[in-house]
């Protein structure tokens, strides 16, 4: 029997020759990219082969399979044997290939943020800053490169959920017609330690504790609230973690942080610091907690798929570039320093002003060859751009290009395309495992004079347009000095924490309170239990008050302060709450229909929530063809698989016998529990009432009918909140 297999679409680009990564036969390969038309026949032992026409066209033989070495294969399907029945023979080196490829297909996965998510996109400069840098992506307003970004979790393995109360790492790799630059950073711009020495230790600390391999992409643990109720220094990123930036509702709503104080570095070789900040388009929004651990069960992709999904059906997520730009003599006189990690520069101290765009506008591939091969090195800068003695900073500089070493197996890992730069690179660099690249000539070493006879002598340095370094070094430093110490400022850890939890609203710092109360319950040791609280009390004496009495315990005496902290005056941009969108851009709306519900009712309000800017998932007891009034309608999904925790506001059309009906069944009671619990906006018809009633949904601003659900909104009803949980 003669048949063509189904055609995947267009076929894709091969990679661009613009890098020499991709000039050699490799991006000719493209396994399974080809439609071959095969012919299906049965072996003797009933196996399916599909083989090419065996009258076809053999020559080229683009739709031949081969192995690595370009031999064709007769047979997919059976290793050689000696006999029918024999043992299998090692002459056979298409199973050997075959097997010996497959037992190595897995690199090592990161030692943190192993889990991640990755697109490709591009970044365009929205406003010229040439008195600021000289860094070429930044020289012209409309100038533009390719960009590819990582999204990650921190403590989780490769295999995690997407959910977990967790860091968010923040990766983008610039593809400049300078080289790469490496913006690695995360969703939350401060960080727990203030010197690399440590960072071996917290990570020890947060990742699954040693003896017994759990818990696994979690904080609320012995080890990790041991270590941080003895370094002071990290509680100002304990507000962070135990807010609600640690449970975003999608990888498209979170904001992006450079974490140090960079520099910025101008055509005269005037230097500036700078703060770097991605702001969302759509906005920040989170999750609850409970919220988040559903999630996890009903879909532990939750947030790869939402990416994944929103580029591929053209709803581009971006985020515009900021920068915070002062001198040494602003720094000079801030009651912090710019150059400790663990703290921030208040958006009403220093504006942020928008520089440029990001969208996102295509997914990968291959998830292995691009997102998982992905190498980030905090040392990709451009000239124009360059470090600081950062002490945190520092260490990344060496740490990160060791890291990819290791995962990866080559100093040569620049030569995969998805690191390689797309500008020219030449260099005297050669050999190694695995390159790829066929460097010709003799000239391997500088200086020569090869040149003069004739040969290639190679690339030279060129002190004009090279990365040179900002050569002052004396702000607030003596450079002859060699000390193993911290500079005073970094004594204090409590200023800011303060600042972030006092810059929250009531409820994001009920939240915060009693995410503190649900890890330090998780916690065995009761002094350790004791010491973070009494951490605590240096940040805020309600909060330490909170925790303790969610604890049981009493409260502890103030932990000393290394530097009494000061009292910095509140910030909105550090508050979800306050920054929050009610737009549907980007949003999803739950539907919930059932048979004899109103057909024309469902389509204007989809086509409402659709004009509006938002999606609407339709969900049903069952998928398929359901008769409804008006015809049939099909469900995007079944309502025990389509959790209201997977969207960001719920809405349903059903007949008052159906509504009694699904009043039976645990899936939909809970289907508007947990909406009206996580403080959604419920939008709802009159026959729907009888579910609403068995679900406890009580009327409110958020519980509205459905003609008035595009002018409420998706957002968050947090006046509700009280009514359905204890907070501590």
């Amino acid at each position: 029997m003669a048949r063509k297999s189904p055609s995947p679409g267009p076929a894709a680009a091969p990679a661009s020759a613009a890098s020499p990564a991709n000039s050699n036969s490799l991006h000719h390969h493209a396994p399974g990219a080809g439609c071959p038309a095969f012919e299906e026949h049965a072996g003797h032992g009933g196996e399916l082969h599909q083989d090419v026409p065996r009258r076809g066209d053999h020559g080229a033989g683009a739709d031949h399979l081969t192995d690595n070495f370009g031999h064709r294969i007769a047979d997919n399907q059976n290793s050689l044997r000696a006999g029918a029945r024999g043992p299998t023979l090692l002459e056979d080196f298409v199973l050997r290939e075959k097997i010996f490829h497959f037992d190595h297909e897995r690199i090592p996965e990161r030692i943190v943020h192993a889990r991640g998510s990755g697109a490709h996109g591009v970044f365009e400069c929205t406003k010229a800053i040439p008195e600021l840098t000289r860094a070429s992506i930044f020289q012209k307003k409309g100038a533009s490169c390719p960009v590819f970004v990582r999204f990650s979790t921190v403590a989780g393995g490769a295999g995690s959920v997407d959910t977990p109360r967790d860091v968010r790492g923040f990766a983008v790799k610039f593809y400049t017609d300078t080289g790469n630059w490496d913006l690695v950073g995360n969703n939350i711009p401060v960080f727990f330690i203030q010197d690399a020495m440590k960072f071996p230790d917290l990570v020890h600390s947060v990742k699954m504790e040693a003896d017994r391999g759990y818990p696994q992409a979690a904080s609320a643990h012995d080890t990790f609230w041991d270590f941080i109720g003895l370094m002071p220094e990290a509680m100002h990123m304990v507000m962070w973690a135990m807010s609600d930036r640690a449970i975003p509702r999608s990888l498209r709503m979170i904001e992006g942080f450079g974490v140090h104080s960079f520099r910025l570095v101008n055509a005269k070789g005037e230097g500036r610091f700078v703060k770097f900040h991605w702001k969302p388009v759509l906005g920040i929004e989170s999750t609850t907690w409970d919220e988040a651990v559903k999630i996890a069960g009903a879909d532990p992709d939750f947030h790869r798929r939402d990416l994944y999904e929103a580029i591929a059906k053209g709803d581009f997520p971006a985020w515009d570039l900021g920068i915070q730009v002062f001198d040494e003599a602003w720094a000079a006189q801030q009651p912090y320093d710019v150059l400790d990690a663990t703290k921030l520069i208040p958006e009403e101290e220093i504006p942020v002003q928008i520089v440029g765009r990001m969208t996102l506008n295509r997914n990968p591939s291959n998830f292995f060859a691009e997102t998982e091969q992905a190498a980030f090195l905090p040392s990709n800068l451009i000239p124009g751009i360059d470090f600081t003695n950062d002490p945190l900073l520092q260490g990344r500089l060496f740490s990160y290009l060791d890291t990819q070493k290791s995962r990866l197996g080559t100093t040569n890992f620049h030569q995969i395309p998805i690191n390689a730069p797309k500008c020219p690179f030449h260099n005297f660099q050669r050999d190694g495992m695995m390159q790829t690249l066929v460097p010709t000539g003799r000239a391997n070493y500088e200086p020569n004079s090869l040149a003069q006879a004739g040969e290639d002598g190679g690339p030279r340095a060129c002190p004009e347009t090279g990365f040179t370094t900002f050569t002052a070094n004396d702000e607030r430093n003596d450079p002859g000095q060699k000390l193993r110490i911290r500079a005073e400022l970094f004594a204090d850890h409590y200023s800011q924490a303060r600042l972030f939890y006092r810059s929250q609203t009531e409820s994001e710092q009920a939240h915060l309170a009693s995410a503190l109360v649900f890890e330090l319950s998780k916690v065995a040791l009761a002094h350790v239990r004791e010491r973070v609280v009494a951490r605590l009390r240096n940040v805020d004496e309600d909060l330490a008050r909170r925790v303790a009495d969610g604890l049981a315990i009493d409260l502890p005496a103030k932990a000393p302060a290394a530097r009494e902290p000061v009292d910095m005056a509140p910030s909105d941009a550090l508050s979800i709450q306050k920054q929050a969108m009610n737009s549907f851009a980007g949003r999803k709306v739950g539907l919930l229909f059932a048979e004899g519900s109103d057909k024309a009712a469902i389509e204007r309000l989809k086509g409402e929530v659709e004009q509006a800017g938002g999606t609407v998932f339709l969900v049903a007891p069952k998928v398929g063809g359901i008769p409804v009034k008006g015809g049939t309608l099909q469900a995007d999904g079944q309502l025990a698989g389509s959790p209201s925790v997977l969207f960001d506001a719920v809405a349903s059309v059903l007949m008052p016998e159906q509504a009694r009906q699904l009043a039976r069944e645990g899936a939909a009671v809970q289907w508007f529990m947990d909406a009206y619990g996580h403080c959604k906006t419920i939008a709802h018809c009159a026959g729907t009432q009888p579910l609403l009633d068995k679900a406890g949904v009580e009327p409110d601003e958020g519980v509205v009918a459905l003609d008035a659900l595009v002018k409420t909104g998706p957002r968050r009803h947090w006046a509700r909140e009280p009514k359905v949980r204890m907070l501590a």
